[in-house]
């Protein structure tokens, strides 16, 4: 049958429902059709259709380039925002003669995710094939009826894949429970499968789709079980190794210690921690003053901490403590026979191994003139050589140091070079005594005593008023490792779980009956011994136990000072 009726109303009808994109051109290049799906997927309306010259109305360019009326047939794929579109122009003609150009738009985003689906799954068992091919000594990978559909276990077996796949794997592989797995559902790790004599460890895995068992498989973890044990020894060796290292760059980095260690209330110490925390970001020198026992290595760790350096080492080392003859050799190390005794190898020293972190000069200010010298000029030119060597090494190192001494006098006196003291002194952090800042007692005893009481595994302290009271009265001439060592001494003595007086040493229970002498009348001589016993122990602990320099600055002679000792009942 043969329909000859035309109508437009039913034609356009039809045009509309299409899912594909319908446009058509006239030859005056003017739009006489466009279906609701063209509107659509191009993202046009239907009034700048009508009022814009063809094909301005088409935002996007690539898109638009295509709608070009030149008469030839084409087509193209194109993305256009998240979908994908597959563009068709098709000039109509009659008896040889353009009529109209007829432009056809598909949407075949669905098609395409489908075939980028199928390449990712394509690329995904690729991968999966890649992966048990390498990973295992050898796989199976068998059906729900339990016959092989892959193979790789010829060099392991001598089976090629061609003369085992389609047959049941229990007559291919010997004491196998794969095919057990595929009926049962049930996975089977590590474990040990007797083949050709050898103790092999398996895993075996069922795989299943949508509830059901599709197939399973079957890869040998270790050839021989007697690997396993290997590999432990192995894996043994190794994790002693890297706490070996760890060990090693723990004791090199060297600093535990922040800002948040340094325990006060004191506004003078809140605004030095501040002003550490300040030089840490800069790499300027930085000197720490202060007596024996205040922190100051603690403050130099703290500013390590704080700085882009934290990950490197933290160098300490006492310029007081090394005989001035090795100084230099620690210092800068020393290359192999710079001298008798020397090591073969030679041996770096500290400045080498604080490159790219901080070295701590303690007490700097008992160094030799000699090396003050030679460490002004490694200050100055970033370089250093070897004792006995030519090698320039570059110093790559945040320099900090500290002493207890009063180091303008130092200068004053010429034990100290002044042109050091300046190049040292960029930013200077002067920690005051503890007797300066008593407010902070409760605090350091109340952190100090949660720190002993660990260290020591001993049952929590608290500690008694009144012993509060005597440990704010006394003058610290040792700061707060005398603190520290008195709080040790009481945990030791108290067998109770309250500190009181009787715990603290005589020293601080009499320097208490002195301060209270203040308010009472006592006899003049017993104040005057209670002057004389605190003199000599300020005098010594500053001498740090040179009891002629403890003589020399009381202004007594030494047969006088060790009478007074012996005299008091002193343990100096």
């Amino acid at each position: 049958m043969k329909f000859s009726v035309y109508d437009p109303d039913f034609s356009s009808y039809l045009l509309d429902s299409l899912l594909d994109g319908i446009l058509i051109v006239d030859m005056r290049e003017k739009v006489s059709y466009g279906n609701t799906a063209i509107l659509r997927m191009l993202d046009i309306r239907e009034e700048e259709v009508n009022s814009l010259p063809f094909p301005n109305f088409i935002k996007d360019e690539k898109l638009r380039e295509f709608f070009s009326l030149n008469g030839e047939m084409r087509e193209r794929e194109l993305g256009l925002n998240s979908h994908h579109l597959l563009l068709k122009y098709i000039p109509y003609t009659v008896n040889g003669k353009l009529q109209k150009h007829i432009f056809i738009v598909r949407d075949i985003t669905d098609i395409k995710d489908s075939q980028s689906q199928l390449i990712e799954e394509k690329m995904s068992l690729d991968m999966i094939e890649d992966l048990l091919q390498y990973a295992y000594e050898g796989f199976a990978l068998v059906d729900s009826e339990g016959k092989i559909v892959k193979w790789n276990y010829e060099e392991l077996l001598g089976i090629k894949e061609e003369d085992a796949i389609g047959k049941p794997v229990s007559e291919v592989i010997e004491n196998t429970r794969l095919d057990i797995v595929v009926k049962t559902g049930e996975k089977e790790i590590r474990h040990i499968q007797r083949i050709q004599g050898h103790d092999m460890v398996a895993n075996r895995v069922p795989i299943i789709r949508g509830g059901k068992i599709i197939g399973a498989v079957g890869a040998v973890l270790f050839r021989d079980a007697s690997d396993i044990r290997e590999m432990a020894k192995e894996l043994i060796e190794l994790e002693n190794k890297i706490n070996e290292y760890k060990g090693e760059i723990e004791r090199l980095q060297g600093s535990k210690y922040t800002f948040d260690s340094i325990i006060t209330q004191n506004p003078k110490m809140e605004y030095l921690k501040k002003i550490g925390r300040t030089a840490a970001q800069s790499n300027s020198t930085v000197l720490i003053l202060g007596e024996s026992g205040t922190g100051k290595e603690l403050f130099a760790q703290a500013i390590h901490k704080a700085s882009y350096r934290k990950f490197g080492p933290f160098i300490p080392i006492n310029c007081a403590a090394i005989p001035r003859e090795l100084l230099e050799s620690e210092l800068f190390g020393y290359e192999s026979g710079a001298f008798t005794g020397a090591k073969r190898e030679g041996k770096p020293g500290k400045f080498e191994l604080a490159n790219g972190g901080t070295i701590f000069l303690d007490e700097i200010g008992d160094m030799p003139l000699e090396m003050q010298v030679k460490l002004l000029r490694v200050l100055e030119e970033k370089e250093f050589e070897r004792v006995g060597g030519n090698e320039k090494k570059f110093l790559d190192a945040r320099i900090i140091a500290a002493t207890n001494e009063r180091i303008e006098e130092a200068v004053e006196k010429g034990r100290f070079r002044e042109d050091l003291y300046y190049r040292l002194n960029v930013i200077n952090i002067d920690i005051p005594p503890l007797r300066e800042r008593i407010e902070d007692i409760p605090l350091l005893v109340e952190h100090l005593l949660e720190y002993l009481t660990k260290e020591l595994n001993t049952e929590e302290k608290i500690i008694d008023k009144d012993t509060i009271d005597i440990l704010k009265k006394y003058h610290w001439p040792g700061n707060v490792r005398e603190l520290r060592n008195v709080l040790e001494r009481a945990i030791n003595l108290s067998n109770q779980q309250i500190i009181l007086p009787k715990h603290l040493p005589e020293r601080l229970i009499k320097n208490k009956m002195y301060t209270d002498s203040k308010e009472k009348t006592y006899p003049l001589r017993d104040v005057v011994a209670e002057a004389e016993k605190e003199a000599i122990v300020n005098a010594i602990t500053k001498a740090k136990g040179n009891k002629t320099l403890a003589a020399e600055n009381l202004g007594i002679h030494r047969t006088a000072l060790y009478k007074k000792i012996d005299k008091y009942g002193l343990s100096l």
